[in-house]
């Protein structure tokens, strides 16, 4: 995938705005602190496991959806600066 987006523009788009949920709101169904909730759909925050399980339960998808596109997006920025990271390559003898 080119440039994934972040996934807290994910749940805000996908899962905030179509039910009109404020994050104060959101963040108390999800269980968590607003301003956890708030770093994570302003980019700031990834989504953790417990998060995954959290949004699968409030929003539905599998935890492991919500994992994945936490992983795309991770390693798509770090696929931008590869050239700056410099590694030995191994090979069986």
């Amino acid at each position: 995938m080119h440039n994934p987006p972040h996934p807290g523009e994910i749940i805000r788009r996908q899962c905030l705005e179509p039910l009109d949920l404020t994050v104060t709101r959101a963040a108390q169904g999800l269980g968590v602190s607003r301003n956890t909730l708030s770093m994570l759909l302003n980019g700031r925050l990834g989504i953790s496991p417990q998060m995954a399980i959290r949004l699968s339960q409030g929003f539905g998808g599998s935890p492991e959806s919500w994992l994945q596109q936490q992983m795309q997006y991770d390693l798509w920025q770090a696929g931008q600066s590869k050239e700056k990271i410099k590694v030995q390559r191994f090979a069986a003898a």
